[in-house]
Order: C-alpha cells, then sequence, then structure tokens
C-alpha cells in the first residue's frame, strides 16, 4: 500500500464535515500527500501524551513562534499517515518507543510558509502515548519543548491545538 493509498483509505473512513475537503485534496492526485512545491498538501502531527496520562507534549515551534504538537510533512518513507506522524513525533521529542492511536483525533486546515512557500496545510492529527521514564529532548525545529498539564497550556498557543487534548487524554487513558 502507498502513502496515497492509505490517506485515500484513512479519510474516507471519517464523517467530519472536514474529512471531505481533505478527500478533495487527495482526488487531485498523489501529489497532494508528497509535496515538492509551495500550494496545498497534506501532513501528519501527533500530540504526545506522557506517560501519567495527565500532560500532553508541546514544541514552541521555531518559525511559526506560537506552542503546538509535533508534526510536519509526509516523506517517501512514510508508508502511512501515522507513520508519518510518529516519525513527526519521534524527530521532534527525541522519544523512542512511541505509541500511536489508530484512528485521527483531528483534521486541520490552514495556511502556512513552509519550506516550500505559501501553501496550506491539511494535517491529519493523532495521538501518542509516550512509554514510561521518557525524556524529551528539544529538535533544531524548535525553540522550546516541555509537558503541560492540560489546565496549565502555555502561550501562545497554536490554533487547534485545544481540541485536540480531550481526544488525545480519552485514547490515552483507554490504552
Amino acid at each position: 500500500m502507498t502513502l496515497y493509498t492509505d490517506a485515500r483509505n484513512v479519510l474516507s473512513g471519517l464523517s467530519t464535515p472536514d474529512a471531505r475537503t481533505f478527500r478533495d485534496l487527495l482526488a487531485t492526485g498523489p501529489e497532494s500527500v508528497l509535496p515538492t512545491t509551495a500550494g496545498p498538501h497534506l501532513t501528519a502531527s501527533a500530540l504526545v501524551v506522557a506517560p501519567d496520562r495527565e500532560r500532553v507534549l508541546l514544541c514552541l515551534h521555531g518559525r511559526v513562534g506560537a506552542w503546538m504538537q509535533m508534526g510536519g510533512h509526509c516523506e517517501p518513507g512514510d508508508a502511512t499517515l501515522a507513520a508519518a506522524a510518529l516519525r513527526e513525533a519521534r524527530e521532534e521529542s527525541g522519544i523512542d518507543g512511541l505509541l500511536i492511536g489508530p484512528e485521527p483525533i483531528g483534521l486541520d486546515v490552514h495556511p502556512v510558509r513552509c519550506r516550500f512557500g505559501p501553501s496550506v496545510h491539511y494535517d491529519v492529527r493523532y495521538a501518542v502515548l509516550a512509554p514510561e521514564g521518557a525524556e524529551p529532548v528539544c529538535s533544531a525545529e524548535s525553540k522550546d519543548l516541555a509537558w503541560f498539564a492540560p489546565d496549565a497550556l502555555p502561550s501562545p498557543l497554536a490554533d487547534g491545538v485545544v481540541p485536540l487534548i480531550g481526544p488525545a487524554l480519552r485514547w490515552a487513558y483507554s490504552t
């Protein structure tokens, strides 16, 4: 299975209003998942939940200047959207042994200036559980990285982070 096929399968199984917009993007062809130029394309991200299931890991993104979940562009080696989100979470958190949820916990469309220029990211978001003893390490893409309780979130916080917290914690508690 290709990343494009997986993306079509994942998004066809979602009944949220935003899912149709994502399916419309995928209808433009396989280049929608592996960007090489500016324009709309799929991305994958992950909200990492602490082993205690009481906090989430956020990064202060260097380019965006706001606290957010880890994520980014899909790459040719990513077999699935979940694999892309998990890879991004590992790269940006420095944590190995992460466990990813089976289904996306959110979708978000937002304009951004990425490495390809002015673009629109169609972000598929997953929950990820960190293993016991996880110690995050800040990557070069971030200015900071820290655990936060849902009632003590940092500022400035990127749009779309708060709606991910409830679903991520619920999934983590069920795991």
